[in-house]
């Protein structure tokens, strides 16, 4: 089988399973408990904090370790809102953010807070005179992803950032797609908070990240909860947490090469495949773009019929966010980008990650010619 969904969740690789298994042989201490064998699991946490903290130019009092992304955005925005119900209840964010933050949203709808969905222009790139005109005495906080998943296509944080510092306002970011693929800044882009998932870097599922900056208050939506300077509850799993950093030292540190390489290897995958143009057509953003995300539309046919076909013939790719996958409606992404439901329904994604190869993009190439050409 051919993996191209390394969007939906990537392999663990074997340094970190290597570190997860030693750490749980030696170090499988409750890291609350008191005694030396919780102690030094406590203090192996403390240094992933301060790892993760210098990634993103932050605080090692600021990084609290979670389940998962889709769990880290959800704390976020609640213990924000709950920290800070004196400054207002509108919270502004987009109709193409991930399903946890986007369902979380029209959660809040329901409990009485004032959302605004932004819509995105034809690329699904956020425009900043909408922000400015949305902003109200009464915003909140302000939560936009850093790049799409379906789409790659990536945000202007660090202007967002200044904009919303300039008026006080909290902002959190869902960095799940480009931790570790860009360099995220929280100081340089006027970040308060953002959320990270393990499993899209090549660590261990089950865990994440959620970092708020110090000075922001926030208020758990746990009370009485004493696990993560009492941010969540539930004992922390040490070696899961110690192989995500372990991950993420190796993720970050390759970057640079490994996102130039995915770019060439984009560039070569969509110059062979020119032929099916004018059957599918590419949706991304040529200024701002994860090059490991590829994403098309076809008005022809559907997107789950590809996805299922390209199985058939041993190659994983998706039609969405995993976390939304199994859902007859059309992709809310390309909806707001403005396709036609019809259009929207046609859509399929390509994710390239660290196995990726030019053979791999060969057989692609290969397969996709003949699904269209039985249609």
């Amino acid at each position: 089988m051919i993996y191209l969904d390394y969007a939906a969740t990537t392999p663990i690789r074997r340094e970190a399973l290597d570190v997860y298994q030693e750490v749980a042989e030696r170090y499988y201490g409750n890291a609350s408990s008191l005694h030396d064998i919780g102690t030094k699991a406590n203090e192996a946490l403390a240094l992933c904090r301060k790892q993760l903290a210098d990634m993103v130019n932050g605080e090692s009092e600021g990084v609290y370790f979670t389940s998962g992304g889709s769990e880290a955005n959800i704390l976020a925005v609640r213990s924000l809102l709950l920290g800070n119900l004196s400054k207002g209840n509108h919270i502004i964010t987009t109709e193409i953010e991930h399903a946890s933050l986007y369902n979380e949203c029209k959660q809040l709808e329901k409990e009485g807070y004032d959302v605004t969905f932004l819509g995105v222009d034809e690329h699904g790139r956020v425009k900043i005179d909408e922000l400015f005109n949305s902003l109200r005495d009464d915003t909140v906080l302000v939560s936009i992803q850093h790049a799409n998943s379906e789409t790659g296509v990536i945000q202007p944080i660090e202007e967002i950032g200044s904009l919303l510092q300039e008026r006080d306002i909290i902002f959190h970011t869902d960095t799940v797609q480009t931790f570790g693929k860009i360099p995220i800044d929280i100081q340089k882009m006027g970040i308060d908070s953002l959320s990270i998932a393990s499993h899209k870097l090549y660590g261990p599922k089950g865990v994440g990240a959620c970092y708020i900056r110090p000075e922001v208050r926030f208020r758990s939506v746990h009370e009485g909860t004493t696990h993560e300077a009492g941010f969540r509850p539930g004992t922390v799993d040490a070696p899961g947490v110690v192989a995500f950093i372990t991950a993420a030292n190796l993720h970050v540190a390759e970057a640079k090469d490994e996102q130039s390489r995915l770019h060439n290897l984009r560039s070569y995958f969509l110059k062979k495949l020119s032929r099916l143009m004018a059957d599918i057509q590419l949706e991304a953003n040529p200024h701002a773009q994860l090059p490991g995300i590829i994403s098309f539309t076809s008005q022809k046919v559907q997107g789950q019929h590809i996805m299922l076909e390209c199985n058939r013939y041993g190659i994983a790719i998706s039609t969405g966010s995993a976390c939304q996958v199994g859902q007859s409606q059309p992709s809310r992404t390309m909806l707001a980008i403005g396709k036609e439901e019809n259009i929207a329904n046609g859509f399929f994604r390509i994710s390239l990650g660290m196995h990726t190869t030019k053979e791999n993009m060969d057989t692609t190439v290969s397969i996709l010619e003949k699904i269209i050409a039985e249609i």
